[in-house]
């Protein structure tokens, strides 16, 4: 067999020249499932007959697998090498599932171009995205199974990736207990009682933890606060919290969309809620537990077709939730509404939230005219001051030892609230927090 040109100048990360008798394999890349076997870094396919490919992944399979064999340590001797050589000193990873939930709203590209990170490895069960996503990001390996991930190249740094919150439980532990800090979308998780374990094992282990309610960061967010606390709304008195309310509207709006709003509710307010009380209907009538179902992007149960919650806090604020389809057109846009002695704000919610202040001009005989403008950075007297971001922040907060800004111990008072309303619908009455069965309400 002749031959092919040198093109590449490791087999599993293994320099050529701890080896010479992979000198003379030039081929690209073959995939074993777990893990591929990347030469050169990028992620591509060997051409030529199938009888052919079958050699060459022979070969290169006994390769690999003589060098592990021989050597359990050289990717950790590798590693200590190129940190003398001034190599990072932070080795990142990335956790998705293309099909399942995918890498969320972006949540593979979260080290890109971030000074002294350097992501060596993605996992992903899927083959296609696998080769796909690892390519985009420049992950220098790939595998199919994120324990071998985990257990291979020992990252310090993991995204959790997917939108699925049925697998952030168990992967998220697996991570923590490798030593890795942890960056995940949301919702964070399915319940509190998760919530409860992940974090737990983040505090033994001297670790942080970070959720993707990434709007809490944004300038129009925090321009917002501002002025709340100039005085801009008089004193607040309620706040009124609005999901998307389209074909998702109901339980499964509350917790894909809501954990959004009841993150950014305790952010504006200033305070966790005291209590709640519930209405969440199907078809019109009300909630029955055997009314649960599973969604396509898994996040535990949901119920209902129609959910209103009214949330209390100390201090005389009063917050609610609605999720109404055939509310949609005449609530318009998802979002917060600030009632005020004074004025009215709201802000619509998105990647790139919008923040607007009402002029009214009362009730006359005549009738009455609101106009929403935008909340200008001039119409503040202090304006907020920038950030790094919500995956910045995570990384100062590693530094500092300190709980970042988006935590899991704020993104566990999002699922708490949403598990709060399906206590308070099911019961009947009024649930104080924190809830005392951490649990499903739904089973």
């Amino acid at each position: 067999m002749r031959k092919a040109a040198l093109v590449s100048t490791a087999v599993c990360g293994v320099p050529r020249a701890a080896c010479p008798a992979l000198q003379s394999v030039g081929y690209p890349e073959v995939s074993f499932g777990k893990p591929t076997f990347t030469l050169d870094g990028s992620m591509k396919t060997i051409s030529g007959s199938s009888k052919a490919r079958n050699r060459r992944a022979f070969l290169i399979q006994s390769l690999s697998l003589g060098i592990a064999a021989s050597a359990p340590g050289t990717l950790r001797a590798l590693r200590a090498a190129e940190s003398a050589r001034g190599r990072p000193s932070r080795l990142a990873a990335v956790i998705g599932h293309t099909g399942r939930g995918d890498y969320g709203h972006g949540l593979e590209a979260i080290f890109a171009n971030r000074p002294g990170i350097e992501v060596v490895a993605l996992a992903d069960p899927d083959p296609e995205g696998r080769v796909r996503v690892a390519a985009q990001i420049g992950a220098r390996r790939a595998y199919a199974d994120y324990r071998e991930l985990l257990t291979q190249e020992r990252p310090q740094l993991v995204s959790l990736a997917m939108r699925q919150a049925d697998q952030h439980h168990a992967i998220g532990l697996d991570v923590l207990r490798a030593g890795a800090h942890l960056y995940v979308e949301k919702p964070f998780t399915r319940t509190p009682a998760e919530a409860d374990e992940l974090i737990a094992e983040a505090d033994r282990r001297g670790l942080k933890i970070a959720v993707a309610h990434t709007m809490r960061m944004t300038q129009p967010v925090l321009r917002l606060q501002q002025a709340l606390r100039e005085g801009a709304l008089g004193e607040l008195a309620e706040v009124r919290a609005y999901g998307k309310q389209d074909a998702r509207a109901g339980g499964e709006d509350m917790m894909v969309l809501g954990s959004h709003l009841f993150d950014l509710l305790r952010l504006f307010i200033g305070r966790d809620p005291a209590w709640c009380t519930a209405r969440v209907l199907t078809g019109g009538r009300d909630l029955q537990p055997n009314d649960r179902r599973l969604v396509k992007d898994n996040v535990g149960w949901v119920a209902g077709d129609s959910v209103f919650a009214h949330f209390g806090f100390d201090g005389g604020v009063n917050a609610t939730f609605t999720s109404v389809g055939h509310l949609r057109e005449t609530v318009g846009h998802w979002g917060l509404e600030f009632h005020g002695s004074r004025g009215v704000a709201r802000l619509n919610c998105d990647l790139d939230p919008h923040a607007f202040l009402r002029r009214t001009t009362g009730w006359r005989i005549e009738g009455r005219t609101d106009t929403w403008e935008p909340l200008a950075p001039d119409q503040l007297k202090s304006p907020p001051a920038t950030n790094p971001g919500p995956v910045g922040d995570w990384l100062e907060a590693i530094a500092a030892d300190r709980e970042p800004e988006c935590s899991g111990r704020n993104a566990r008072w999002a699922i708490e609230m949403a598990m709060g309303v399906y206590r308070a619908a099911l019961g009947g009455g009024r649930v104080r927090f924190p809830l005392a069965e951490r649990g499903h309400p739904l089973g």
